[in-house]
């Protein structure tokens, strides 16, 4: 196989690569991939069909994983569709995963990144929109820059849920897709009780020195802001944030899989027709606790 190539997204950000197989990419290869990663903040590659075996392999060269592989599907494990009616906590985060965010911020830690792929995609929609928080910070005006350096806001799953309609309890099992299918389909991952993460508004990402947004749809209440001036000033900045050019949609194809920097890049899943599957694998690489701990006051 030839050299790997890497084709500009139509955005600030982003670059579709040609040219690798991830389940067998040799260390010079991955070197230049984790590279251009930190460059482009997304890499989308196309035609690999990585096994779940695969998929692991290839996210532990970024380092420790924050969750190994969950399902994110509409599909029961029988193969049935989830009902889409408000009874199914695991299609409560689908539509909840639906708002702009980052993730984990709601945990002690925050995410370094995350390598997803497709298996079964419906005929139209569900899409993954990705936002660039860099070339996002870099678009406010100075008044902006100069209010909201310093500021900190709260992150909750909690909270972010609780929009969607989703009233979760505090969960000891903690994974993402529960073993027990008979009634809620949701392991409880980010419903935990401990102290409420605290994280600045403008963040320096610790490998490459740029400043980012974080902020999101976990993000509430700013230190110092009353509720309502918080909700406000965060929806403002989403809704800067979150516009072409600093905005991607990928379209899915069975085999896809991209690669994002957690800490840079905002995303949301997109509506799809619920009576049609889709089944995606998630794997969660942990941030380093030195740069992606969360403040707890």
């Amino acid at each position: 196989m030839g050299a790997m190539t890497f084709e500009p997204l139509d955005a600030d950000f982003g670059a579709r690569v040609g040219g690798v197989k991830l389940a067998d990419i040799d260390d010079d290869a991955f070197a230049e991939l984790h590279e251009r990663w930190l460059d482009h903040g997304l890499l989308v590659f196309t035609d690999q069909h990585l096994s779940h075996t695969e998929q692991v392999a290839f996210a532990r060269r970024f380092g420790d994983l924050e969750i190994e592989l969950a399902e994110l599907s509409n599909l029961k494990a029988d193969g049935s569709l989830r009902p889409d009616d408000g009874t199914d906590d695991m299609m409560k985060v689908h539509h909840g995963n639906m708002g702009w965010h980052h993730d984990s911020t709601y945990m002690p830690v925050q995410a370094k990144g995350a390598v997803f792929s497709a298996e079964i995609v419906p005929e139209t929609g569900g899409a993954t929109g990705f936002a660039d928080m860099r070339s996002a910070y870099d678009a406010l005006d100075d008044e902006t820059r100069d209010r909201i350096e310093g500021l900190r806001a709260h992150h909750s799953l909690y909270h972010s849920q609780a929009k969607v309609g989703h009233a979760a309890r505090p969960s000891t099992d903690g994974k993402v897709t529960a073993d027990d299918e008979s009634e809620s389909s949701y392991g409880g991952y980010g419903f935990h009780d401990g102290p409420v993460s605290i994280r600045p508004l403008v963040k320096v990402h610790p490998e490459t020195g740029r400043k980012n947004l974080l902020i999101g749809r976990h993000a509430y209440d700013i230190v110092g802001l009353t509720s309502e001036e918080s909700e406000q000033l965060l929806g403002q900045l989403t809704e800067l944030a979150c516009q072409p050019p600093r905005t991607y949609h990928h379209q899915w194809t069975p085999g896809d899989v991209v690669l994002w920097d957690n800490r840079r890049l905002m995303h949301q899943a997109t509506p799809w027709p619920m009576d049609q599957p889709r089944v995606m694998w998630h794997t969660r690489l942990a941030g380093d606790p030195e740069s992606e701990a969360a403040l707890t006051e």
